[in-house]
């Protein structure tokens, strides 16, 4: 009987051990992460590939720099939490273009909303938050991120 009692208990601290292995693994970021996204049905520009070590270890950017999920207006993620892909959330590409007259969508609600404009305030915007605080920062304009194909 005790023996049966140790090999289940081994069996059961192997499995647990095992399992947030996997899970930890699965949340680990690539060094590099290429800003991929299902939204577009095409991609008109080169797809722009992210540092993710870089701005994470290198930089000490906090994970909840980029990495969010809004509860009351309040970002509640915390480190070790699942991470989604962006268009989990920012489910739409590109807000559509305004004819003169009339009132589009405020800036806060493309970001809710739109793919583009939540990706490019959160890269750009940093960018160039560094810039006018005088810091060294990364690109800024489009063709800095998204060079032309070769």
């Amino acid at each position: 009987m005790k023996k049966r009692s140790l090999l289940m208990l081994a069996v059961t601290a192997t499995t647990v051990v095992f399992l947030f292995s996997v899970a930890y693994a699965a949340q680990k970021a690539a060094d590099n992460i290429t800003m991929n996204s299902k939204v577009y049905k095409k991609h008109k520009k080169v797809l722009v590939t992210f540092t993710h070590k870089k701005h994470n270890v290198g930089y000490k950017i906090p994970c909840n720099d980029c990495h969010h999920v809004y509860k009351g207006g309040k970002n509640v993620w915390k480190e070790g939490n699942h991470v989604q892909k962006c268009d989990a959330c920012h489910k739409e590409a590109k807000a559509p273009r305004v004819k003169e007259g009339e009132k589009g969508p405020s800036k806060k609600e493309k970001i809710k909303k739109y793919h583009y404009s939540a990706i490019h305030e959160n890269c750009k915007g940093c960018h160039k938050d560094l810039k006018k605080a005088g810091k060294p920062t990364g690109p800024t304009t489009c063709k800095d991120c998204h060079p032309k194909k070769k």
